[in-house]
């Protein structure tokens, strides 16, 4: 009789044992949503009137936000902006459309910021001076999109409005360009823009900075962008000038102009960008203008990354005058793409670091009046304002 009771139990057991492991076999398991920070705003709808970004907390873009005509957004200095991950038409991405404004003016002590969720800094980071990120290197990047500027000033293009690459074409607060070349899109100032170009498609990535069709009524001095998928900055057409710039670590061309810009970048910093140093188209259209580009050093060589592409890629209607440019550290092989039958780009002043001789350097060398090798000091950038950087903080612009 013992024995008989002993096995009624086992098998009361083994019933329950499988009984609990069928229910748990079969559970789907709640994901737990991830919290938004504390101090955290999320920005989910365009911007339709006036607006300001405190910088008591972090502004989290939580999809393409886009400043809507006759609606001017302010940021006040030491803000942080962050956008979500988010690729093709979900990628996330700060967008000033036409006839909007963006004040965004920062300090040397107080930078505005623009980079990913996924980028630990804080505004309290910002207030006491450390303006790196405590956990994303500086070559990190794709993780979010951009800022897009779109003005009103003449362009070069198929029409004398398009939609800028980067927005998708059902959004027509992408469209850009007019007749207005003092358009006035607002000032940006002491800002720098991290961790973007996020991919929209086909190889497609926004810009850290894109300026498509500004006018010269525009202000933007002393802005960097560090690690963009994509360019560093690029401008469609229009006249806006830029001074006081550093492009660290792009992913594509350091700096890149299309559709006849007219305007001037004055006083920079290219630092080891995956592609061309600058690529410079002309115009696309009839219209046809001259850019300056002068007042620079570029860092061919930087924490064991070099600069992918040329130094410096024009094509055969491109009209710029470059002047006054330092290439330090050029390796074997890094050119100015110059083509012989180009007479509307013109050299004053450009000295290359290197150990060849200026055939080595640049093609059709027997036009490469005011293209010298040597390690002049003369013609670099002026980077006593730069410290605020975080090119600055992490050695870029040493023995500049």
């Amino acid at each position: 009789m013992r024995n008989l009771k002993l096995t009624k139990i086992t098998l009361v057991l083994a019933a329950s044992i499988s009984l609990f492991s069928c229910k748990k076999d079969t559970t789907t398991p709640t994901p737990t949503p991830t919290p938004t920070p504390p101090g955290t705003e999320i920005v989910s709808s365009n911007i339709s009137t006036n607006t300001t970004w405190t910088a008591d907390r972090v502004w989290q873009l939580g999809g393409r936000i886009t400043v809507l005509s006759g609606a001017t957004l302010t940021i006040e200095p030491g803000t942080v902006i962050k956008g979500e991950a988010g690729t093709g038409a979900n990628a996330t991405a700060l967008l000033i459309a036409r006839g909007g404004k963006l004040m965004a003016e920062g300090t040397a002590t107080m930078p505005i910021i623009f980079t990913s969720v996924a980028d630990e800094i804080t505004p309290e980071n910002v207030a006491a001076g450390n303006f790196a990120s405590p956990n994303l290197g500086t070559d990190v990047n794709g993780l979010w999109g951009g800022l897009l500027i779109c003005g009103k000033a003449t362009i070069s293009a198929s029409a004398s409005e398009v939609q800028i690459e980067g927005i998708p074409t059902s959004d027509q607060n992408g469209l850009y360009g007019g007749s207005d070349d003092a358009d006035n899109s607002g000032s940006i100032k002491y800002v720098s823009i991290r961790h973007g170009g996020a991919n929209i498609g086909a190889g497609n990535e926004i810009n850290g900075l894109t300026l498509a069709g500004v006018g010269s009524g525009t202000v933007i001095e002393n802005v960097e962008v560090v690690a963009n998928q994509d360019d560093a900055i690029e401008f469609f057409g229009g006249t806006v000038s830029v001074k006081n710039f550093i492009s660290f670590n792009a992913g594509d061309d350091g700096v890149d102009a299309d559709q006849s810009w007219g305007g001037t970048m004055d006083n920079f910093v290219v630092v080891t960008p995956g592609d061309h140093c600058f690529e410079l188209d002309g115009a696309e259209g009839t219209m046809e203008r001259t850019y300056t580009i002068k007042n620079g050093s570029v860092v061919n060589d930087f924490n064991g990354r070099t600069t992918g592409g040329d130094l410096i890629n024009t094509d055969k209607n491109t009209l710029v005058k470059l002047e006054n440019i330092f290439f330090k550290n050029v390796a074997s092989g890094q050119q100015i793409n110059r083509t012989v039958d180009n007479p509307g780009t013109s050299y004053a002043n450009i000295v290359i670091n290197g150990t060849g001789t200026i055939g080595d350097y640049i093609k059709d060398a027997a036009t490469a009046t005011g293209v010298t090798v040597g390690s002049s000091s003369t013609g670099k950038a002026n980077v006593s304002g730069m410290s605020w950087t975080w090119a600055s903080k992490a050695g870029a612009l040493g023995g500049l």
